[in-house]
Parts: C-alpha cells; sequence; structure tokens
C-alpha cells in the first residue's frame, strides 16, 4: 500500500461522488433511477477530518448523505469489473454535504452542480480503511444520527450499482488516479443540518463491528458567498 493511498485527504486529486444509487434515495427526492451510473466531482478543498466543524454557508440549507468512499490505490484507464478490486486501496467513511435548495435552484435551469457540493468543508472524512479490514463492501452499515436522532440507516447492499461497475464506468471517461476517493451513494434519510447541530456517522461490518466512527459539529459561515434564490 502506499502512502499517497493512506494519506488521500492531503495527497488525493479528485474526489468522484456517485449519485442516486440507492433506489429509496432516488424516491425521496424524487428523481429517475438512472441507467448508469451517474457522478460528479467535488473538490478535495472540501475534506474536513473527524471532530472538525460543518460551516453552513450563508442562505444554504444544507443536507447530509452518509456515504462508503473507495481509496483508490492504482492508477488505471478503462478499468475491467474483474480488475476493479485491484485498483482499490481501501475505504472511509464520508459524508456528501449538499446544498439542496441551491441545488433545487440549479437543477430547474439546467446548471452544474459545483458549488453545490463544493463548499469548503462539504466532505467531512474519517479514517482510510485498509482493503484487508473489510471482506465484503456490499455488506457494511452507514448510519448517521444528529443530536443522538438516527437520521439515515442503511445497507450498502442496496447499492443499484455495485463498485466494480462503477470503477468501469468512470475510469471509461476519466482516469482514476492513486488517492483518488470515489463516493459510491447515500441511503434514504437526507435531511438538513443546522448550525449547533452535532453529527455522528458510524460504518459497520455485517456483525455489527464498528469499522470507523466520525463526528462533527455545524457552524454558521460568516462570510463567502451568500445564496439569494
Amino acid at each position: 500500500m502506499s502512502s499517497i493511498a493512506a494519506q488521500f485527504v492531503r495527497q488525493g486529486r479528485k474526489i468522484v461522488a456517485i449519485g442516486r444509487n440507492y433506489s429509496e434515495h432516488v424516491k425521496e427526492l424524487g428523481n429517475t433511477r438512472p441507467k448508469e451510473p451517474f457522478f460528479f466531482l467535488k473538490p478535495t478543498t472540501s475534506y474536513v477530518s473527524s471532530g472538525g466543524k460543518i460551516e453552513i454557508p450563508r442562505g444554504i440549507i444544507a443536507h447530509h448523505e452518509v456515504e462508503l468512499g473507495l481509496v483508490i490505490g492504482k492508477c488505471g484507464r478503462e478499468i475491467s469489473p474483474e480488475a476493479a478490486e485491484s485498483h482499490i486501496a481501501g475505504y472511509a467513511l464520508a459524508i456528501d454535504m449538499t446544498a439542496r435548495n441551491m441545488q433545487d435552484e440549479v437543477k430547474k435551469k439546467g446548471l452544474p452542480w459545483s458549488a453545490v457540493k463544493g463548499f469548503d468543508t462539504f466532505t467531512p472524512i474519517g479514517a482510510f480503511i485498509p482493503k484487508s479490514a473489510i471482506l465484503d463492501p456490499h455488506d457494511l452499515r452507514l448510519s448517521l444520527k444528529i443530536n443522538g436522532i438516527t437520521k439515515q440507516n442503511g445497507t450498502t447492499a442496496d447499492m443499484i450499482f455495485r463498485i466494480p461497475r462503477l470503477i468501469e464506468h468512470i475510469s471509461s471517461i476519466m482516469t482514476l488516479e492513486e488517492g483518488d476517493l470515489v463516493l459510491t451513494g447515500t441511503p434514504s434519510g437526507v435531511g438538513p443540518v443546522a448550525p449547533g447541530d452535532k453529527v455522528d456517522c458510524t460504518l459497520a461490518d455485517s456483525n455489527g463491528k464498528i469499522l470507523d466512527a466520525i463526528d462533527f459539529t455545524a457552524i454558521p459561515r460568516t462570510g463567502g458567498y451568500l445564496f439569494k434564490p
């Protein structure tokens, strides 16, 4: 395992985030189930480590989306599903924060999502989990609590497109590089995070063993962009 993969937060070059990869999440937002994997990019400047602060921009209704992240360990282009696992160095627990009211507006206008997903602190991230620590990435439980109340509690078994297909699809379009993070989608239950909220997430295996736990506090961002619908 390379130091770049293990230190992906500092050395990775991009975050590739899969959208609409859990059926119940697709339904709760009134979206159409995709016929092939759908993704967008997030900047690595959006990372914030566990114990840090999620900044809620002015005028923004921010939603949480807990996800399993794949840490790429070997550069690859046009990777076959059979070879996909060899390109994964490990995993990470993450939250894809979304400026939901801003997203609703730009979707109506057919505009890009970069700002919606790319605010500073909009990718809370856990520790690197070596691949050897997870027997089956499609048999994990993702959970998220706000102020001690469970909001999301789902299993990676419910992914519409499985991990080998995700890696095949992304790498058919752009090269996946060592240290990149692939976010694999979120189960249902997404909702708002407000200033003052405490957010706790866990990633557990099928036996209930906690593989990682992360926590954050939401605070208001006092400067920067002001969203005016």
